[in-house]
Order: C-alpha cells, then sequence, then structure tokens
C-alpha cells in the first residue's frame, strides 16, 4: 500500500469533517469518527488540551529541524525542540494510537485514505515569529525554509499513518491567514513593525512547495470572511474547502472558475455548532441555491465533497456527531435526488 492518494477524484463525492474536535479524549473522538465518516475519516485535533494541540502548536510537530515554543506573544521559532515542541509530539502520538485502535476495532480495510492536517505555510508563517519578534512572513528565506520543513515532516507524518493503518492518505492545510496575507493586512507585533502583502506569485510558490513537497493530494481550506477562490483555482491542491454561507456575489466569478478547473469543492454546509433548525436539508439548501446561481446544472453537487464550516471544536459531543452524520446525509442526497432539491 502507498502512503499517498493522489488525483482529484480522491476527494468528490463524500463527506468529510475539517479536523478539529470537541472535548480532550482522543480515543472517543477517534471511535466517532471512524464510525461516522466512512469515505474520509480523518485525524482529529482536540485543541482542548491547550499548548502544543492548537492549530499553530501542532505543526511543531510536524516540522523537520525546525522548532517552535510559546513567547509572550505567541509561537516562536527556536534553535532546539523544547517542551512546547516535545508536548505536540506526545499528543500527535496519542492521537495516531487513538486512530489505530478505533480503525482496528471498526475492522476497515478499506482503500480509501484518510485525512490528515496542518496549518499552511502562510498561514504559519503569518502567525509563527522569528526570533527576534516580528512575524516569519517578513523574513522570505525563513518562510521558504518553514514550507520545505512542512512538507517534509507532512510527507513523514502520512508513512507513518500507512504504516499504521495501511491506507493512502491525503492532506488538508488550514490557511485561515491567507486573505490577510495577500491583502497585507496582519498587524505587526509592534508600533514600528510593517507587515506587507506577500505577492500572489511568492505566495503560490510557497504554497505549492508545500504541497508538491508532500507527495500527497491535497485540499487547501479557507474559512475566512474573504475567500481568495481564483488564487487557489491556479495552486497546486486538488480540492479547496470553504464556507458557502461566506460566499458574497463578487465570489460568483472566482468560484465559477473553480468548479469548471475541476479543483473538487469542499462545501462547508453544516454548522460547525448547534443550530436551531438541524435538518440535512435545511444545511443543503445554500449549495442548491449557489450552483443555481453559477449556473451549473445541479448533477454538479454529485461531484463535491461536504463538510462541516470550520473544525467541530466549538461544538458539544452530541452535535459533532450529529454534523458529520448530516454532511454524510447531503451527500447522498446529491448523489441520489439533486435536481429534486
Amino acid at each position: 500500500m502507498t502512503g499517498s492518494a493522489t488525483g482529484r477524484e480522491v476527494w468528490s463525492g463524500l463527506a468529510t469533517g475539517i479536523g478539529s474536535w470537541p472535548g480532550t479524549d482522543p480515543r472517543e473522538a477517534a471511535a466517532v469518527v471512524v464510525g461516522e465518516l466512512t469515505d474520509l475519516p480523518h485525524l482529529v485535533e482536540l485543541p482542548a488540551r491547550g499548548l502544543g494541540a492548537d492549530t499553530i502548536g501542532r505543526a511543531s510537530a510536524l516540522l523537520v529541524d525546525m522548532y517552535l515554543d510559546t513567547s509572550t506573544t505567541g509561537y516562536r521559532l527556536v534553535s532546539r525542540r523544547g517542551a512546547v515542541a516535545g508536548r505536540a509530539r506526545d499528543l500527535l502520538a496519542q492521537d495516531l494510537d487513538a486512530l489505530e485502535e478505533a480503525w482496528e476495532r471498526a475492522g476497515r480495510d478499506s482503500t480509501r485514505p484518510v485525512k490528515v492536517q496542518s496549518a499552511g505555510p502562510l498561514t504559519l508563517a503569518a502567525y509563527v515569529e522569528l526570533a527576534t519578534g516580528r512575524r516569519v512572513l517578513t523574513d522570505r528565506g525563513a518562510v521558504r525554509d518553514l514550507a520545505e520543513s512542512l512538507a517534509e515532516g507532512l510527507a513523514r507524518h502520512a508513512t507513518e499513518v500507512t504504516r499504521r493503518l495501511g491506507v493512502p492518505v491525503v492532506a488538508q492545510l488550514d490557511e485561515p491567514a491567507l486573505p490577510d496575507v495577500l491583502a497585507g493586512t496582519l498587524k505587526g507585533r509592534t508600533a514600528l513593525e510593517t507587515v506587507p502583502a506577500l505577492p500572489e506569485p511568492e505566495a503560490l510558490d510557497v504554497l505549492d512547495t508545500t504541497i508538491r513537497g508532500t507527495g500527497l493530494s491535497a485540499a487547501v481550506h479557507c474559512c475566512a470572511e474573504t475567500f481568495p477562490a481564483d488564487f487557489l483555482r491556479r495552486s497546486a491542491a486538488d480540492a479547496v474547502a470553504f464556507d458557502v454561507a461566506r460566499v458574497r456575489r463578487s465570489d460568483l466569478d472566482g468560484l465559477g472558475e473553480l468548479f469548471d478547473s475541476g479543483t473538487v469543492p469542499i462545501l462547508g454546509l453544516v454548522p460547525a455548532t448547534e443550530p436551531s433548525a438541524t435538518g440535512w436539508r435545511e444545511h443543503a439548501a445554500p449549495a442548491v441555491d449557489l450552483i443555481d446561481r453559477l449556473g451549473f446544472p445541479r448533477k454538479t453537487l454529485q461531484s463535491v465533497a461536504v463538510s462541516p464550516v470550520c473544525g467541530l471544536a466549538s461544538a458539544s459531543s452530541r452535535w459533532a456527531r450529529e454534523a458529520l452524520r448530516s454532511a454524510r446525509d447531503i451527500v447522498a442526497a446529491f448523489a441520489e435526488e439533486a435536481d429534486k432539491l
């Protein structure tokens, strides 16, 4: 069994989660995710466990020859592995043990892939500091090193998942800071620091360095207020995940080109916390409306993926499970009766 799944088809017509999960028990979380997501389960992230378990801290368990520690303002690159990086690695190992246990109990031997997640290189560069206290994003050489380190770490991580489960692996890069990186709207750590916009060609090269360096089929997830559809369409990502509720009229042209390009849209449809209306039909409606506004036939929905709008870390345990079921029900409805919705 190879360590990666390649091609856009591995993302098409299925339900998955974004990554984060409520609580602190990796075994309970893994059992639910493996049980509910039959086509694309994922390695859960439990940020409630604190340092080393949040989006940025968890990346310190993946980086190769680069280490993160905490500062008074966030995470900072340091010269050697410290307590935070060690804790992140321990937590990741616990999560892998829990996934392996859940996989064995479920009797899974499918050739369908498992998804792993990490903060993407641009978001890491935006939020991690250099030793000087400035954002990594202000040092182009450090940005490149970070992108390459993350790629190598994700490739090793995927190999370990395959070794344990015997299945191929795909990756998701979380890039919530991407619009700010492109627009130059990140604030400096001090009044004297400026963080200029990263030109799109450079940003695209950084993102693609990580994607291609992993050797994995990758999705990029961005649930920011501004969705850079055209930028992500031009990236090496096979799939792009976004919150459908945040789509604006000005986004439609870019989204239309994204759909046309063959990149698989992962439609964030199910609320991340329990809503007043909990039926799958209510959650599916924005996708149907979007397809109609774009002018595509409803059968287009048969090839999309469906997920919660973002991570489920703030949800109740009950709703987290229900959210995955709702995503699965929506995919089934798109496959069987898209024209009737």
